[in-house]
């Protein structure tokens, strides 16, 4: 009799011990698919306690991530420049993405190479200590006029300070000594033209085909993590009433997945603020044949992802604001890009990264056509 009540008693234990571990690991699992869901993993057995980051990320080389700049257009004055893809139609609309082609710079002209271009220089657009005052302003009336075939067009820029600040603007502030500091300007005034200047942070424009209004935004990773593109087009719902639907994007040369390397920092960042943070990152590995058989020749005591050998962390700035543009209403075709990296096309564009400072700056720009009905 008491050995039928004590094995009744130890099948009972372990039916229950049975029930409590598929509960437990019922509930375990659904705490794995959380932390999944933020990029995040739970240390098992064996191991500290507490989560730690999942390691594993796409893998890609360089050439695999670059996508290059279509040719550009060339002005009468000389000057190269882009169009957003896809604008053609608006007629209302000025807009354009420089190139560093055109000018009248010599200050950053590869070595060699000033002599070999004439009466022509370089289109510097940024007042850079290397350069001369007026000969910015002259290729800034270049570019003005490549745009609009009206070089005395007046032109807004701003102090830009990679912050999600962003200012409606008017011809007044075209005469302003001293530029609104912000990253971001928009308006709905006709005949001016709205610039933002960059060397290998993203240029954002932003046009609404219905009400007229136009915005441009400088995204580098700061302001991409502070959602000045999304925040932006918050702004202009409430300053001219526009509706996602009614506005088309489009996303300027900036330094691409294939060279923006960062660091763990840059992730962490992302990842506080974005649900698909891990989607906008890669570990790519340096192409270069002899650091690839030779690693150890080429080690540093720089933080991971700024080491010039790979693996290294990259992200992809123009994703993250095309996604921001998804989240803030855009329909999906009505986002274009231009391509082109800043770092790896140093013929077309200046990089702030790939000169190790010594660059110029380009200029994105976008206006109202005046005296269009």
């Amino acid at each position: 009799m008491f050995g039928v009540s004590l094995g009744r008693y130890n099948r009972d234990v372990k039916s229950k011990s049975t029930s409590q571990k598929t509960e437990t690991d019922a509930d375990l699992r659904v705490l794995d698919a959380l932390f999944a869901e933020a990029g995040l993993v739970r240390r098992r057995r064996g191991g500290p306690a507490g989560i730690t980051r999942q390691l594993r990320l796409e893998r890609a080389m360089p050439e695999e991530l670059a996508v290059r700049a279509a040719e550009p257009l060339t002005a009468q004055n000389g000057v190269r420049w882009l169009a957003a893809p896809g604008w053609g139609g608006m007629r209302w609309l000025w807009n354009g993405f420089s190139t560093r082609q055109g000018g009248r710079s010599r200050a950053y002209c590869p070595e060699g190479a000033a002599g070999e271009l004439g009466e022509f220089g370089e289109l510097n657009l940024g007042f850079t200590p290397a350069d001369a005052r007026e000969t910015v302003e002259e290729n800034r009336r270049l570019l003005v006029e490549a745009v609009t075939d009206a070089a005395e067009t007046p032109l807004v820029t701003l102090r830009q300070i990679h912050s999600n600040l962003v200012v409606r603007v008017s011809a007044a502030d075209a005469v302003r000594a001293v530029p609104r500091k912000a990253d971001g300007a928009m308006t709905d005034e006709p005949g001016i033209l709205l610039g933002i200047q960059t060397a290998d942070c993203l240029p954002v424009l932003v046009a609404d085909r219905k009400r007229r209004a136009v915005a441009a935004f400088h995204a580098g990773w700061r302001g991409t993590v502070k959602r000045i593109v999304e925040l932006g087009v918050g702004r202009m719902r409430m300053e001219f009433g526009s509706q996602p639907e009614d506005l088309v994007a489009a996303i300027g040369p900036g330094v691409g997945a294939c060279c923006y390397a960062v660091g763990e920092e840059v992730m962490t960042e992302f990842e506080s603020q974005f649900g698909y943070a891990r989607e906008l990152f890669q570990e790519v590995y340096d192409s270069d044949p002899v650091r690839t058989k030779y690693p150890m020749l080429f080690l540093t005591q720089r933080a991971p992802g700024h080491s010039p050998i790979g693996p290294s962390l990259h992200v992809d700035l123009a994703e993250a604001n095309r996604r921001q543009l998804l989240d803030a209403g855009l329909k999906a075709g009505a986002i274009k890009t231009t391509g082109g990296c800043t770092a790896c096309q140093p013929e077309l564009f200046f990089s702030h990264r790939a000169s190790q400072g010594h660059a110029g700056r380009m200029l994105s720009v976008i206006g109202i056509r005046a005296g269009r009905g």
